[in-house]
């Protein structure tokens, strides 16, 4: 593949390459994207993060939705372009990685130098002590607290491959399925219980996004995998390379808001293209029996307190939105 090997040019050329990737990069696991044609947004809208903390009722809705869709999402695995990056980062030639997605599988693939910009979704966290769990442990407290509920579904069951589902876990539920699901307050203060992912609408957190824009003006190449940069959350770091002059390469099917600032357009699925990119280099492949499992996928995390308040900022400043635009999930 022609294109592979000029990426493949571009990464050995690199002496700091720093990664961005989005939805696009898990599609192969099985994990749907936004605004590819047939993608989440085609389908049916996110919730957004005001509804969500204000409305008791959207929330029994978003977790009873959460909840179908989360035994397909925990079910996905790691593809190859995951595993690409990952044995890129082991050899030496990935810096840092930026991904806007919070299925957890650049860590499960391997990757360590990670920073995820809107959160993780294996996480619970309580709006009203901070407090952080595992999301399979709300997943147990639901099923348990639902039982009736469950077993008068009106659907075949909750089978994985039945929820349409989004990038979040988000799966697809009429309002009038809901009915009396019933939904659990935090363990230890009785509060909201929320996904640990930065919603639609919502800030992105400050130090995440200074990190990674610190990545990004340390680098000499940004490599775009998987997102069309459509928001401002994805955007700004392809805009600050462009300003930089530091070289960009996007690998994505369809037009990207980069498409006019990048060196390097490949239209192709990322999984094909990294993984021929990585063997143009002559890179092998790590041993599965090699790649550290995530800790957190099943494991009860120790319990993180965290400060809660926000301090006013303009939109756009210090990780938002600008205005006009909002945050994916």
């Amino acid at each position: 593949m022609h294109e592979a090997l000029q990426l493949a040019d571009l990464i050995a050329a690199s002496g700091r390459l720093v990664v961005l990737t989005g939805a696009g990069c898990s599609t192969e696991s099985g994990i749907p994207d936004y605004r590819s044609p047939g993608g989440v947004w085609s389908r049916h809208k996110p919730i957004y993060y005001s509804a969500f903390a204000g409305s008791a009722e959207i929330r029994r809705f978003y977790w009873a939705r959460s909840f179908r869709g989360w035994q397909r999402f925990s079910a996905a695995r790691p593809n190859g372009a995951h595993v690409a990056l990952a044995d890129l980062e082991r050899t030496g030639r990935v810096a840092q990685l930026i991904t806007q997605n919070v299925d957890d599988l650049h860590q499960e693939a391997g990757s360590r130098q990670v920073v995820q910009l809107h959160g993780r979704n294996r996480l619970v966290v309580c709006l009203g002590c901070g407090t952080r769990t595992p999301r399979q442990e709300m997943q147990d407290r639901l099923a348990e607290l639902n039982a009736e509920w469950i077993a008068r579904a009106a659907w075949e069951g909750l089978a994985a491959d039945e929820a349409d589902f989004a990038p979040d876990g988000d799966a697809e539920l009429a309002e009038s399925l809901v009915g009396d699901f019933r939904v659990p307050g935090c363990q230890l203060c009785g509060g909201v219980l929320k996904p640990d992912v930065v919603f639609f609408g919502e800030v992105v957190p400050p130090e995440r996004v200074s990190e990674s824009m610190a990545a990004v003006d340390r680098a000499d190449t940004l490599l775009v995998v998987g997102s069309s940069l459509t928001v401002w959350s994805g955007f700004r770091f392809v805009k600050r390379a462009s300003d930089r002059g530091i070289a960009i390469a996007i690998v994505n099917i369809g037009p990207t808001r980069g498409d006019d600032l990048c060196h390097l357009k490949i239209e192709e699925r990322c999984g094909l293209v990294l993984s021929a990119a990585v063997e143009a280099l002559g890179i092998s492949a790590v041993d599965g029996s090699d790649v550290a499992k995530p800790e957190t996928r099943n494991q009860k995390p120790e319990t993180i307190q965290i400060d809660l308040k926000v301090e006013s900022q303009e939109p756009g400043m210090g990780g938002g939105s600008r205005p006009g635009e909002t945050t994916p999930h």
